[in-house]
């Protein structure tokens, strides 16, 4: 999720900075000749990229850190599980004797 939303984030930028500077005072992108319309829609595209781009990304990361910290969780509770388990072994071999 992290790596889609830095590419349309990447993706938008670059078309914004493209259609800046790859024109030399006409009304060009990429090589083709466009009206003005064309070019608000092209710029407005590239922000819904970029804003789109960017909320993918935070949604990736939210997720990631979210498994992370119960990941987290999980092993300790595992470990805690193994000591109580060990704990009680223990006491059954000391009954025994």
């Amino acid at each position: 999720m992290f790596v889609v939303g830095l590419l349309l984030v990447l993706f938008g930028a670059l078309a914004i900075v493209a259609a800046l500077f790859g024109s030399e005072g006409t009304a060009e992108f990429l090589n083709t000749d466009l009206s003005a319309f064309a070019i608000f829609v092209i710029g407005l595209a590239s922000g819904v990229a970029i804003l789109w781009g960017y909320s993918i990304a935070k949604f990736g990361i939210k997720k990631s850190m979210q498994h992370r910290r119960e990941s987290k969780q999980l092993h300790e509770l595992s470990e805690k599980l193994d000591r109580v388990d060990e704990d009680k072994r223990r006491e059954v071999d000391d009954d025994r004797i």
